[in-house]
């Protein structure tokens, strides 16, 4: 699929363009779209990598040509998130909770802020395209218990069927 619900997107852009970072990674980069809310909010001086593990979307998408970086591989393998922010675009319900609450803890210790965008519905989905990995594993999540499972969340909104998190922690690292 590589898209995800419009409905959060206005707000999310707002919040990036208040955080103003000077380094991104997009985990779970799909067609691009936090990549192009941060180019129309903050211009082309912002250095944004991503993580997109299925690489169909890689090549439908011409990611590998947009972004500075690009990793090819699931964001659980990376142990580099020394960002100043870190964008968790509709990624999280595609593993389960315990994997998504170890992936927070390690961006909570590196990142300067990350943005967390989720369904808060019951959400089916399967396999799309034959992509497994948009399979949603953890298919109720609500703003209570994201709230609960991820730390440091300073500011969120909920929308009908998406809610969007902004979390600060205490690194300095860029």
């Amino acid at each position: 699929m590589g898209y995800s619900n419009p409905e959060n997107k206005p707000w999310a852009q707002q919040k990036i363009i208040e955080l103003s970072p000077t380094t991104v990674l997009d985990v779970g980069a799909g067609q691009g779209t936090y990549l192009n809310l941060i180019r129309e909010g903050l211009g082309a001086g912002v250095i944004v990598n991503a993580v997109e593990v299925w690489q169909p979307y890689i090549d439908q998408f011409s990611l590998a040509n947009r972004y500075d970086k690009l990793f090819n591989m699931d964001v659980r393998e990376i142990i580099n998130f020394k960002y100043d922010l870190v964008i968790l675009g509709d990624i999280l319900e595609h593993m389960s909770e315990s994997d998504a609450v170890n992936l927070w803890s390690k961006i909570s210790k590196e990142a300067k802020y990350a943005m967390i965008s989720i369904p808060i519905v019951h959400y089916h989905q399967g396999a799309i395209n034959e992509n497994p990995y948009e399979v949603h594993v953890e298919e109720d999540w609500t703003v209570e218990r994201v709230l609960e499972k991820f730390s440091h969340i300073v500011e969120h909104k909920k929308f009908e069927v998406t809610g969007t998190f902004i979390a600060e922690f205490n690194n300095g690292n860029s």
